[in-house]
């Protein structure tokens, strides 16, 4: 089953791959999604059920219309699920945002900083000459990643009365 799964990754880095979302992931994707401390700056609701979690992929529909899109990622070791990174393209703001999210026992392992930057080279391979990542002010983990990243901070903004830092970085 290994070689299967990771045949399917778009992204393969040296301890993850990242492919795109399945229906296999619904239930880890719903159980993530319930922690209020990995949702705590997102502005996303929970799903309601496994069975939203699993509309919603079936709905996700960013690699058709961009090539890209968020994806889940995995462990190489042994296939577990531990979160979603990706590229994300904003009609409002005609630009591509870097997201993760992962489960909290991943946390401060590297991953977010691993998974973006092998979504930094998909980006390149493709002609994607800017990213943008945003994060709360308050959510020190993302800033932290987002530095590791090596972005360039270009400006504050606020969304729901809360203050928030927003970052780029070009490719040639």
């Amino acid at each position: 089953m290994h070689q299967q799964k990771l045949q399917n990754a778009i992204i393969s880095t040296k301890r993850l791959y990242l492919k795109r979302f399945s229906v296999e992931d619904a239930t880890f994707f719903y159980h993530m999604n319930l922690d209020q401390e990995v949702m705590q700056y997102t502005g996303d609701q929970p799903f309601k059920n496994i069975h939203e979690a699993q509309t919603f992929i079936e709905n996700y529909n960013h690699y058709d219309k961009y090539d890209y899109g968020r994806w889940s990622v995995y462990l190489r070791e042994n296939d577990q699920y531990i979160g979603f990174c990706g590229l994300k393209f904003s009609e409002e703001k005609k630009e591509i945002d870097i997201g993760f999210r992962f489960i909290k026992e991943y946390w401060n392992k590297g991953y977010a900083t691993e998974s973006a930057l092998g979504c930094f080279d998909y980006a390149q391979e493709h002609s994607i000459q800017k990213i943008v990542a945003r994060a709360n002010e308050s959510n020190k983990a993302s800033l932290k990643v987002i530095q590791k990243l090596g972005m360039t901070f270009t400006h504050f903004f606020v969304e729901n009365e809360e203050k928030w830092l927003q970052f780029e970085i070009h490719f040639d």
